[in-house]
C-alpha cells in the first residue's frame, strides 16, 4: 500500500522533524536497522520423522503483537509440531523486507500485518501469497501529548505520527481523520491534521524531541510513548465490531503451500498451541515474549512498558477477513491503493483441517478464499 510523497513546502511541524530525524537516523543505522533479516535458531532439536522438506523457514517480527511467534519459537510449540522438520527463523525489520523475501523463496512462511500481505497479493497479481491463519487481534493505540492534546477533537491541527506511508496504521489513522470530517492529503501528510511518517524505531526520540504530539501506532511503540508521559487517548479496538481486527496473520508462499501442505499444517498447529498457552497462562507468556524480544534484540522491554502493551493484544487463530477487506476499503478510500482485486487471497482449508482434527469449529474467509 505504501505510495509516493509529492514534493511541496513543508510546514513548520514537518521542518522541526526534519531537523531532529538526521541524528536520529544515523543512530538508527549504527543499530543494524535495514538488514534484511537475522537468523534465529530453535531452541527445541529436532526429533522424530521429518515431514516433506528439511527446513522451513519462518519469518517475523521482534514485535509483541507478532506474539505468536515469538512464543511459539522460544517455548518449541513450532518445532515440535514440524518433528523431524528444521525450524529456521528469520526476523524482519518491516513488512515489505518479509514480503520480499517470501518471493524471493528466501522464507516460506511469515507472520505478517494485513498492509504488506494486501500489498503484496495485489501488487504479483494474486500469484505470490496466500493468508493462511490468524495471530494477534489489537494492540494499536492513538497516544498524545497531554500538555498539548486534551481530548480527541483537540487532535486537529496537531502533528501526529504513523509508521509509514501507507502501512496499516497510517490508512486506520487517515480513515478515522476523515470520519472527523477533516481533511488530509494522503500522500504529503498535510491539512487538518499533519501526518508524519516516522519508523517506529526512532519514534520516542521525535516525541522526546517535541517534534509530533502523538502518534497512531502498534504496541510496544505506545507504550513506549506512554513510558515518555504520553496519554492513550484511544484503542483503535473500540472501533471494530467487537474489539477485533487482525493486525498479524501467517501467510505463506503459494508455490510451498502447493508442494508442502504438511508443513503449512504443522505451523498452523503450533501457531495453535502457542495461541492457547498465551490464553492459558498470561503472565508466563508475557515474559517468554520478552524473552525472546531480548535474544533477538540484545534488550527487553521494561516491565511499564510490556505490561501496559500486552493486555491491549487479543492472540487468536482466527484471520478476521472480513476486517481485512475493510483496511483494504479504508486505503482505497484514503487514495492509497487503487481497485484492490482481493479474491483468492485467503486459503484457510489447511487451517479448517487443523481445527476440524481439534473438533472446533471453522473460520471464514469472506468471501475472498480459492475456491
Amino acid at each position: 500500500m505504501p505510495a509516493t510523497s509529492r514534493p511541496g513546502p513543508a510546514p513548520r511541524g514537518r521542518l522541526a522533524l526534519a531537523a531532529v530525524l538526521p541524528l536520529l537516523l544515523m543512530a538508527l543505522v549504527s543499530c543494524g536497522y535495514g538488514s534484511q533479516a537475522v537468523e534465529n535458531r530453535a531452541k527445541v532439536v529436532p526429533q522424530g520423522p521429518k515431514l516433506s522438506v528439511d527446513t522451513v523457514r519462518v519469518g517475523y517480527f521482534a514485535n509483541l503483537t507478532h506474539g505468536t511467534a515469538l512464543v511459539g519459537d522460544r517455548e518449541g510449540f513450532l518445532q515440535r509440531e514440524l518433528r523431524g522438520t528444521k525450524l529456521r527463523t528469520a526476523t524482519f525489520n518491516a513488512g515489505p523486507s518479509a514480503v520480499e523475501a517470501l518471493n524471493a523463496g528466501s522464507v516460506d512462511i511469515a507472520y505478517l500485518g494485513p498492509s504488506p500481505a494486501v500489498n503484496g497479493y495485489t501488487r504479483s497479481g494474486g500469484k505470490n501469497l496466500r493468508i493462511v491463519g490468524g495471530a494477534a487481534s489489537g494492540g494499536v493505540r492513538l497516544v498524545v501529548n497531554p500538555e498539548r492534546v486534551k481530548d480527541l477533537a483537540d487532535v486537529k491541527g496537531k502533528r501526529i505520527a504513523t509508521p509509514q506511508l501507507g502501512n496499516t496504521q497510517d490508512v486506520a489513522f487517515l480513515h478515522w481523520a476523515a470520519e472527523q470530517g477533516w481533511k488530509v492529503d494522503p500522500q504529503s501528510g498535510e491539512g487538518d491534521v499533519s501526518v508524519l511518517r516516522v519508523d517506529n524505531k526512532i519514534l520516542p526520540d521525535a516525541y522526546r524531541s517535541g517534534s509530533v504530539d502523538g502518534a497512531w501506532v502498534p504496541e510496544p511503540t505506545a507504550s513506549k510513548l506512554i513510558a515518555e508521559g504520553a496519554k492513550p487517548l484511544l484503542d483503535e479496538a473500540s472501533l471494530w465490531p467487537g474489539g477485533r481486527f487482525v493486525i498479524t496473520g501467517i501467510v505463506v508462499a503459494q508455490p510451498f503451500l502447493e508442494r508442502h501442505p504438511d508443513v503449512v499444517e504443522a505451523v498452523l498447529r503450533g501457531s495453535l498451541k502457542a495461541n492457547a498457552w498465551i490464553t492459558a497462562h498470561p503472565r508466563e507468556a508475557k515474559a517468554a515474549a520478552n524473552a525472546q524480544m531480548k535474544a533477538l534484540t540484545g534488550k527487553a522491554l521494561p516491565a511499564k512498558v510490556i505490561d501496559s502493551a500486552w493486555p491491549t493484544i487479543r492472540f487468536l487463530d482466527d484471520p478476521l477477513a472480513g476486517t481485512l477487506r475493510e483496511q483494504a476499503r479504508h486505503a482505497e478510500a484514503a487514495g492509497l491503493l487503487e481497485n484492490p482485486r482481493l479474491d483468492g487471497i485467503y486459503d484457510l482449508r489447511p487451517l479448517n483441517r487443523v481445527l476440524a482434527a481439534e473438533g472446533r469449529a471453522p473460520v471464514h474467509d469472506a468471501g475472498l478464499g480459492v475456491r
